[in-house]
This record gives C-alpha cells, structure tokens and sequence, in this order.
C-alpha cells in the first residue's frame, strides 16, 4: 500500500523502497508470514507516536481497584466503630474493596460465633445502601475476614 492507502500490487524490495523514498516515507512490512510478504509506505515514526498515545488514553481510562483492611477487635466500643464503619463507607465511595478483619486474641476465640458474626453483620447493614458483601464472614485462623465491595 501506498501513503494514501491505495494497493500498488507486487513488487520487488528494491522497486517498494525505491517509492517510500521518492515520497520521503518508510516501508514498513506488516505481515512477514503472508506470501508474499505484505508492506505499507508509511512515516513509521508518526506511527510509533500514534499507538504511544492510544495507549497512554487506554491506560487513563483504566481504574486500579485496592484492597483496604479495617482491623476490629470483637470488644470494639460503639464509637470506634462508627468511626471504623464510616471508613469503610469512604473506601467504598472512591471504588475500593474493603477486607473487614475481625481479630480475637486469647479466649475472644469462644466469642467467634456470637459476638463476632454480630459485629461483622453490623458493619454490613451498615453500608448496604452503597456496598454488597463480596465475601461473608468466614474464620482464617484466630480471625474472622469478611470482603465488601462497591455496588455497580
């Protein structure tokens, strides 16, 4: 193809090269598996640049979505977690993930079925307007984990 985009047909290496130079352009083969092998006239710099910057545009586009943890205990007083809760509901609003660690520390641990579901289903009727509970309470070791999301 020429810089117009117009088909020239076959032609041999040296005749192709021969026309990008008349015109001041570059020949650029863009299938090397065809047969026989196709090539376009073009100013491959201007390319290069060209796919630089839709990528760069891609890329803007693209939205990175973190983890954040909230770390509770199951004696967490009715303020602190507010507080906690209104954290989540700020992570949640800048389209974050949030990881809800309840942990227990010596005989908290008989405490896991009562007092921890009970905190952890607090936090989830607490932002239910603007999350969903990815994840529900689930024990890993001497911690309760549960994963919320940002609703869609």
């Amino acid at each position: 193809m020429d810089e117009n985009g117009d088909q020239l047909g076959v032609l041999r290496t040296p005749e192709a090269l021969a026309k990008a130079e008349e015109v001041g352009l570059d020949l650029v083969e863009v299938s090397a598996t065809a047969e026989p092998p196709v090539c376009r006239i073009m100013d491959f710099g201007k390319y290069l640049y060209e796919q630089s910057k839709k990528q760069a545009e891609a890329k803007k586009k693209q939205t990175v979505v973190e983890v954040k943890e909230i770390k509770l205990r199951p004696k967490t007083e009715k303020h602190d977690l507010d507080f906690k809760i209104r954290n989540i509901r700020k992570f949640l609003t800048q389209k974050n993930k949030v990881k809800v660690t309840l942990r227990f520390r010596g005989r908290e641990i008989v405490y896991a079925d009562t007092i921890g579901i009970n905190v952890l289903k607090q936090i989830g009727e607490a932002i239910e307007d603007i999350g969903t509970i990815q994840q529900g309470p689930a024990m890993e070791g001497r911690q309760m984990v549960m994963f919320v999301a940002p609703k869609a």
